[in-house]
């Protein structure tokens, strides 16, 4: 999954930055073998030697962390032997709890330097003020707009309802999700519902809604039942929807779309085929944030 190829999760922000860029200041640096460090973040160009600057106004990156943890029951089973060898050596009948950290952070660090990073790869394009980056995890785009904050680039929350200038609402549903969730974004799912532009998905469908005080999915033929728990007060806080020759899930309250299925694009270069799939996401975009204004109002 990525912007180049497969079904596609996205994020949007809006970005604002006095230079162009430079992603080199905070480049990705691999973690030596035997050093101390245990996690390395940074910035790697999309191909080896590739520009960060693909475009007027366009930069295309990719943020590699490196994190190195331990395996969880390995670590326990050689705090055991250490503890057990610790005993065995001062003839204590029992180690105090001061000790016995002390003995599971040497287990953690020796396998720690036995053990290898584990990557990931996350892959985003600043387009003429907006940062797309290929994820719907929060704890992920949070890892690149922090980074993007190092080189001087600041990123903001992107919704309809914010470029609208809409007044911030409260929602219980939403109580314990990030600050940027709107219930906006649940009004413009139960608007959707029964549109002809963007439809729900009718036959391979999926919806989560939030209903007396619990959350409820749905797959499948979902209409029928959609429609009746919204009937009965339920709230919407993703749908699985569908432009006719494109299909995706909607985070209402995030404004992200996650299992994005694109049109097929000939192969060609990696720019070529850059500019192509973020078109289409573009365009996705566009739509949605054309149906809120049609279909959501504010009362002011």
């Amino acid at each position: 999954m990525g912007l180049l190829s497969g079904s596609l999760s996205v994020a949007r922000f809006t970005v604002a930055h006095r230079e162009a860029p430079d992603f080199d200041v905070a480049a990705f640096r691999e973690i030596a073998p035997g050093s101390e460090v245990r996690e390395s973040i940074g910035f790697v160009p999309f191909e080896i030697g590739a520009p960060w600057e693909v475009g007027a106004q366009r930069w295309a990156f990719r943020v590699r962390f490196d994190r190195i943890r331990p395996d969880a029951t390995a670590v326990r089973e050689r705090w055991k032997q250490l503890l057990a060898s610790e005993l065995e050596i001062s003839g204590a009948r029992f180690l105090g709890a001061k000790k016995r950290r002390e003995l599971k952070i040497l287990a953690q660090e020796e396998l720690a330097f036995a053990t290898s990073p584990r990557t990931k790869i996350l892959e985003a394009v600043i387009d003429r003020g907006v940062l797309y980056v290929a994820s719907s995890a929060r704890s992920q785009l949070g890892l690149v707009t922090t980074l993007l904050r190092r080189i001087g680039v600041e990123s903001a929350f992107k919704a309809p309802w914010v470029d609208r200038g809409y007044p911030d609402r409260a929602g219980e549903l939403l109580a314990s999700r990030e600050p940027s969730d709107s219930p906006w974004g649940t009004e413009f799912l139960k608007a959707l519902v029964g549109d002809s532009e963007v439809p729900v998905e009718p036959e391979a469908g999926r919806a989560k809604l939030a209903f007396a005080g619990t959350r409820i999915s749905l797959a499948g033929e979902v209409l029928a039942d959609l429609m009746a728990y919204l009937e009965r007060g339920a709230e919407p806080i993703s749908l699985r929807l569908s432009t006719g020759d494109r299909l995706f899930t909607l985070d209402g309250p995030s404004f992200r779309l996650s299992g994005a299925k694109l049109l097929a694009v000939q192969e060609a270069h990696w720019t070529e085929l850059l500019d192509a799939r973020l078109e289409q996401v573009i365009e996705l975009f566009d739509l949605l944030d054309r149906k809120f204004g049609e279909l959501v109002k504010t009362a002011d």
